[in-house]
């Protein structure tokens, strides 16, 4: 009787600690597919989406008699003659040049001015501040193409068309980079500002001294973006640039595929547009990493 009452406790416990190690395997195994499938996925997305970049770049290297679909796509019997011609030509010579002006001038008047807005409106107080900046946000909600015909009269009307500063100043009142710099130095502390200004420093000493340092995250996540947006634009410099001297990288290169040019050539152009975004990127990629965390911090 002992030995058979002692037994059976046993065995109810090992049924138990068999059942519990049965649900652990179980949750093992489904956490394991739940992972590889996540990394199938993410895997057959990354080749989606860099498949274009290869095909641009594979394409651009191959002699233009010798491209066909999808034999081309292979990576040997390259040649690099079309970037010769490409960089040899003057117009693509120039069409940087235009699109390095348009697009680094617009990024430093871009920070300079949302900043200072940005500055004004989070920390400053004057009569009818809240409804002009919500005013001023208004125009996020009105599509740009409404206003591209407008602009470009004014712009004619005053002599801008095929200048440089007709090319950038409709682009300069960018009220996304307002708001972000305003809900950034809104979370900045006032005690700071207050001790600045006891100390004796004047408004553009604070500003200088002060806001554009703690900003710097922002600032350089801000610039990255308003950088991409201006190399890559399109529509803009298409009304306004009607002269082949004043074109961009983009219009330039489409105007391209109206002069029958190569393929291989066309590609070519492409990748060197895309060269400068790329190492934009790298070079700001700490600093955006920084504004996505402290604004996450922040909000």
């Amino acid at each position: 009787m002992t030995v058979t009452t002692a037994s059976r406790p046993t065995t109810v416990g090992q049924g138990v600690d068999s059942s519990a190690d049965a649900d652990r395997r179980r949750a093992r195994r489904g956490k394991r597919l739940r992972t590889t499938g996540r990394g199938v996925l993410l895997t057959l997305g990354s080749l989606v989406a860099v498949f274009p970049f290869y095909a641009m770049v594979v394409l651009s290297l191959k002699p233009a008699q010798a491209i066909s679909f999808p034999g081309s796509l292979t990576p040997w019997d390259l040649d690099g003659g079309a970037y010769s011609d490409i960089l040899g030509a003057q117009d693509i010579l120039r069409w940087t040049l235009n699109t390095a002006v348009y697009s680094v001038v617009s990024v430093v008047l871009v920070l300079l001015l949302a900043s200072m807005a940005g500055y004004a409106f989070a920390k400053k107080r004057f009569p009818g501040k809240e409804p002009l900046f919500w005013s001023f946000i208004a125009m996020v909600m009105v599509p740009y193409h409404v206003t591209l015909v407008p602009t470009f009269i004014l712009i004619a009307e005053a002599g801008g068309v095929d200048t440089y500063w007709g090319l950038i100043v409709p682009t300069l009142a960018n009220a996304q980079a307002v708001f972000l710099m305003r809900q950034f130095i809104q979370a900045l502390p006032d005690e700071l500002f207050e001790a600045a200004r006891l100390d004796g420093c004047s408004e553009w000493r604070v500003y200088v001294s002060i806001v554009l340092p703690l900003t710097k995250p922002i600032l350089a996540t801000l610039g990255i973006f308003v950088f991409l947006w201006h190399w890559n634009d399109f529509l803009w410099p298409l009304v306004i640039a009607q002269g082949t001297d004043m074109r961009t990288l983009t219009t330039g290169i489409a105007s391209l595929n109206q002069q029958q040019v190569p393929l291989n050539q066309l590609l070519a152009g492409s990748v060197v547009a895309l060269v400068p975004i790329f190492f934009a990127y790298l070079v700001g990629q700490r600093y955006v990493q920084e504004g996505v965390v402290m604004s996450g911090i922040k909000g």
